[in-house]
């Protein structure tokens, strides 16, 4: 019997037609770019994840670099990323002219290590060459970073901070999502995303409502807002997108995309429940058969974006449970500060030891919310089997 990494078909089915109508009825309603359902889905987003404002875009890449352009990042300017994660934490930094710093991670959490962090950007500011400007944090496999501690170096070294959760969004600390320490959060909504939609497509959060309409004009080729106006905002009695204020660009919310979501968030909550019940009872039955299963610091929680654990003979491994059937997955092989395009750029004081020993032993497991038990036991039995 096959088995799904991600199984997508499941929730859609138990779903029960409720993405279909809904999908049909933003076709009818004609309105496929930023339509009605958009500005719904972002309040809706907006309520879950804690925040005044929340904006769709494009994608996730695009959630990223929105911020960074209304801060001003530019040449001379150093934003610290993680090079744990996918090549588009960084990969906006260098369109900007500006220059990551790659930071080595917690061996627990696989999240940006705090120390490291602060370490880095000493080190940046004693050299002297570039000016500390932003902090990505990155909610690696669905678990919040250290953002309390990651906070309190940002507010001592006078920078932004933007909380990654493109594969954690829905996770919390003490009960409180990332927004509560970020200056933005930002995610993604690619399919394999917990909350994910049909196609691709983004949204940015946050708190500061004059960022938020700097934001919501960059996504639309900078739009004339309200505050570039003020009380005369009326005197443009034309679509705004044929005012620009600002050099922007095209990264708009599909409606269709948006109708999606709006269903998919109703259970959420719900299915983000179902993963850390799953995740917990894979740590049951895998803790005494592996190197290390997932550590989540007491008061937070996962939304289990991917379930990975440590093997020491990670390849054996996959190679053991593919002939049994079960599909693996391993994430980020070549961190991205050994990868050609990033070979370049500096690394945070000390190296990133901890980066270079889990490219080489993490492995993620089938997860999602559908996940049944019978399956898991197949995918636990598949691992406890492997005497290599």
């Amino acid at each position: 019997m096959s088995m799904a990494f991600i199984d997508l078909q499941a929730q859609r089915k138990r779903l029960n037609g409720r993405i279909e109508a809904a999908v049909m009825a933003a076709v009818e309603g004609g309105a496929w770019v930023m339509g009605p359902q958009v500005r719904q889905f972002e309040e809706e987003l907006a309520a879950f994840g804690k925040a005044k404002h929340a904006l769709g875009c494009a994608n996730g890449t695009d959630a990223l670099i929105l911020p960074l352009i209304a801060w001003g990042v530019r040449t001379g300017d150093a934003v610290f990323v993680p090079s744990f994660t996918f090549t588009a934490t960084a990969e906006i930094v260098p369109w900007l002219g500006a220059t990551p710093i790659f930071v080595d991670v917690d061996p627990k959490t696989y999240d940006m290590d705090p120390a490291k962090l602060e370490a880095a950007v000493a080190a940046v500011k004693a050299e002297g060459r570039l000016t500390p400007k932003v902090v990505i944090a990155v909610d690696l496999f669905g678990q919040p970073a250290d953002y309390p501690a990651i906070r309190a170096v940002c507010d001592r070294h006078g920078m932004k901070l933007i909380s990654d959760s493109a594969q954690g969004f829905g996770c919390t600390i003490g009960g409180e999502h990332p927004i509560r320490w970020a200056d933005v959060t930002t995610t993604s909504f690619f399919p394999a995303k917990p909350l994910g939609c049909y196609g691709d497509g983004g949204a940015v959060l946050t708190d500061d409502a004059d960022l938020a309409q700097e934001m919501d004009s960059l996504r639309v080729h900078g739009k004339v807002v309200a505050k570039d106006l003020g009380a005369s905002a009326a005197e443009f009695a034309h679509d705004p997108k044929y005012l620009a204020m600002r050099i922007g660009m095209n990264s708009r919310l599909d409606t269709i995309q948006a109708a999606v979501l709006i269903e998919k968030l109703k259970v959420f909550p719900q299915e983000i429940e179902w993963r850390n019940r799953i995740a917990a009872r894979y740590n049951d039955g895998l803790r005494a058969h592996v190197a290390a299963v997932p550590d989540v610091p007491a008061g937070s929680v996962s939304n289990w974006a991917q379930y990975t654990i440590e093997h020491e003979d990670r390849d054996a491994l996959a190679a053991h449970l593919k002939d049994r059937g079960v599909p693996t997955a391993v994430y980020y092989p070549v961190p991205m500060h050994l990868q050609p395009a990033y070979a370049r750029f500096p690394q945070g004081a000390g190296g990133l030891p901890v980066t270079e020993r889990l490219k080489d032993v993490v492995i993620s497991l089938p997860m999602h919310a559908d996940l049944d038990e019978a399956t898991q036991d197949r995918v636990i039995e598949a691992v406890a089997s492997f005497a290599g």
